[in-house]
């Protein structure tokens, strides 16, 4: 089926892409496109917006995106000052520059801060917005790249400060370092101007595994001496969500830490809390934590639950502080958030009063690294309406009593005033509810509503409310939007997730089509004005739309997506995705998938009319080959279809880039929407 399509610079491949390009260009490129593009283009360039920095020393740090430099700068100002967009920023790191003089488009990916020395960093930095990374070493305080520093060669990879000159480094630099999904397998001991590849190996994931990592607790972490020992722990993926930890021990030996495969966990150096996503000990969706013993005959004891799930609740976020633990649970979509004192000696969780119509909360760390001696975090929520607000929450002292203390809210994009936003449930084929909020514009006629959906549905991703400017311009046009949580993803706890994995696929998209119809049931719409997006295995579930649901749809927008389901494995990272969708090697997996798999399900216009289809890639997508989206659009026009595709040339697969091209990316998907379900 156009395997041709599968070799970037094979003539024919060029020439397809460059003529469905134009077309769509011609098509969608109109001057409200150009509106669109531009609007977008001020909303990411805004001097005004919310600012949540990072803390590294005496300085506050943030990345930044401006009209003059679009690919960003990396800028600083004193800690000990308000964090407003006006204040004094002082350039540390001007990537539009740099990428001027290396003549390659290098995009900011963070920074790994030394704890050793707070003022030394090393940049990631993604090749066009790929997968590869650059680990590159710089000076804060002098701004300045380290010379003779670390500069590693672009690959799959991470990496974590072993000691002050020394990376534990995870690198796909060969083909014994990398997986057969293509991630890194191998840590080694890496030293400033040492080839990747010739460094002393530290840890080795099993050839089977997808992918190995370190983390590394310093003495630093919990105000120890450097003779206390540091706390190396090393993780092997056996699959996605399935791993095993080992902590290495004070003979230097490797011990597993009595853990489910089936867990997401977090340590410091005192406890270990872990989610279950089995039933294997406790239920599944149930949080524990445990009394970590690193260099103990039993490193692991006195399990206690934090909490059981009732239906309807999952955790959405845990982590460990030096002396708390703190994690969020979602109930019945309603944000919570509890704070555990590891310092009693029954420590229990207590819920922390949060302020109203918060739809969505999350936190991170205020400090790049927990060596400050503060135990601080940054809580951001927000709502579809409801503007982003970061709070800043000091655990640094034990007391009986924690504040969220306000320190600053994004400015409005959109004008809500008369939208709002509802939380409703749709029933799936085989019974089961299935949660979905719709954002609705402040006028619109009954039963005519256009309305994009969006979901994602797979490999446990939970998706919840967040405040876009890019959906205010839809919603300020007059459209709907509506986010389905849908089984294949997280949102309702681990168990939302497997059921829908292997042969269970089809619940996902049953569940999205069944959000699509309860719209037309409750008089919001019809299907022709119904349009879908999503991206990755989201680009999946919306082909699959297409293929399977055309008369419930009027337009599909499927976004770098994954189409062949008996090839996908072919292609390296896909090989870390059977245990979601099957192996194509094996008959009975393979007969499944291909009851759905977009590309062998198109049938000819003779027999079948698709609503209007918008396919859109990238050329430097190495995480989901843009192959995908091309022999999708082929295989349409080959049966008398006429698809749109645009791919672009840069952005992987994330769309990164500078302002300008992540602005007309999605402007183009809104002109397509504009001439489709919003026509006159």
């Amino acid at each position: 089926m156009n395997l041709f399509l599968e070799t970037d610079n094979d003539p024919n491949t060029i020439a397809f892409v460059t003529e469905q390009n134009d077309r769509s260009d011609r098509q969608f490129r109109t001057p409200e496109f150009e509106k669109d593009r531009d609007a977008l283009k001020a909303m990411i360039e805004r001097e005004d917006r919310l600012i949540i920095p990072t803390r590294r020393g005496k300085w506050l740090f943030d990345f930044h995106r401006s009209k003059d430099n679009p690919l960003g700068l990396w800028r600083r100002f004193a800690a000990d000052q308000a964090p407003r967009h006006d204040a004094a920023w002082e350039t540390v790191f001007d990537f539009d520059e740099f990428c001027r003089q290396e003549g390659k488009r290098w995009i900011y990916n963070g920074a790994i801060t030394s704890p050793y020395e707070p003022t030394r960093v090393i940049l990631i930095l993604s090749d066009g917005g790929s997968d590869q990374l650059r680990m590159l070493e710089f000076d804060t305080e002098t701004k300045t790249i380290v010379e003779g520093g670390f500069d590693t060669p672009p690959a799959r990879a991470h990496a974590t400060w072993l000691g002050p000159d020394e990376l534990a480094y995870f690198g796909s630099v060969d083909e014994f370092s990398a997986t057969r999904s293509g991630w890194p397998r191998v840590g080694r001991i890496l030293k400033r101007g040492v080839d990747p590849k010739n460094a002393p190996i530290l840890y080795e994931a099993d050839k089977s595994d997808i992918y190995g990592t370190a983390s590394i607790i310093d003495p630093l972490y919990w105000g120890g001496k450097p003779d206390d020992g540091k706390i190396e722990i090393f993780t092997s993926g056996h699959e996605i969500g399935k791993s095993s930890l080992h902590v290495k021990g004070a003979d230097g030996s490797l011990r597993r830490l009595d853990l489910p495969r089936e867990a997401d966990s977090d340590l410091n150096h005192t406890h270990a809390i872990w989610r279950a996503k089995s039933d294997e000990r406790y239920p599944v969706g149930t949080l524990i934590l445990q009394d970590f013993h690193p260099f103990g005959a039993e490193p692991l004891t006195n399990a206690r639950v934090l909490f059981s799930p009732n239906p309807g609740q999952s955790v959405s976020q845990f982590t460990l502080l030096k002396s708390w633990a703190v994690f969020i649970v979602s109930d019945r979509m309603v944000p919570k958030l509890y704070l555990v004192d590891l310092t009693k000696p029954d420590p229990a969780p207590v819920e922390m009063p949060l302020p109203e119509d918060l739809q969505t909360v999350s936190f991170r760390l205020f400090d790049a690294d927990l060596t400050l001696g503060e135990e601080v975090l940054t809580v951001v929520g927000q709502g579809f309406l409801l503007p982003a607000t970061a709070y800043r929450l000091d655990l640094t002292d034990h007391g009986d009593t924690h504040e969220l203390v306000p320190i600053g809210t994004s400015p409005a994009y959109f004008d809500a005033e008369g939208m709002h936003s509802e939380l409703l449930e749709a029933t799936s084929e085989d019974g089961t509810k299935v949660p979905y909020h719709i954002v609705l514009p402040k006028t619109w006629t009954e039963g005519e509503l256009p309305v994009l959906m969006y979901a994602y549905g797979g490999f446990g991703v939970p998706l919840s409310p967040v405040y876009s400017g890019a959906y205010g311009l839809w919603l300020g046009q007059g459209g709907g939007f509506v986010q389905a949580y849908i089984r294949g993803g997280g949102e309702l706890g681990p168990d939302w997730h497997t059921v829908a994995k292997g042969k269970g696929r089809h619940k996902a998209f049953e569940d999205f089509v069944a959000v699509a119809r309860d719209l037309v049931a409750r008089g919001y719409t019809k299907p022709e004005c119904i349009a879908c997006n999503g991206g990755s295995n989201g680009g999946l579930l919306t082909a699959v739309m297409a293929t399977r649901y055309p008369n419930d749809f009027g337009a599909v927008w499927t976004s770098v997506p994954v189409i062949d389901m008996s090839r996908f494995h072919l292609f390296p990272a896909g090989k870390a995705w059977m245990d979601e969708y099957g192996n194509p090697d094996l008959t009975e997996d393979l007969n499944y998938m291909l009851t759905y798999s977009p590309l062998h399900q198109v049938k000819p216009d003779s027999e079948i009319t698709y609503p209007p289809i918008y396919v859109d890639s990238s050329t430097n997508d190495d995480r989901v080959h843009p192959s995908h989206a091309r022999r999708f659009a082929k295989r349409l026009i080959d049966a008398g279809h006429t698809p749109y595709f645009r791919e672009y040339g840069t952005g992987g697969h994330g769309g990164a880039g500078d302002t300008a091209e992540m602005a007309a990316r999605h402007a183009m998907g809104y002109s397509f929407l504009r001439q489709t379900i919003m026509r006159d």
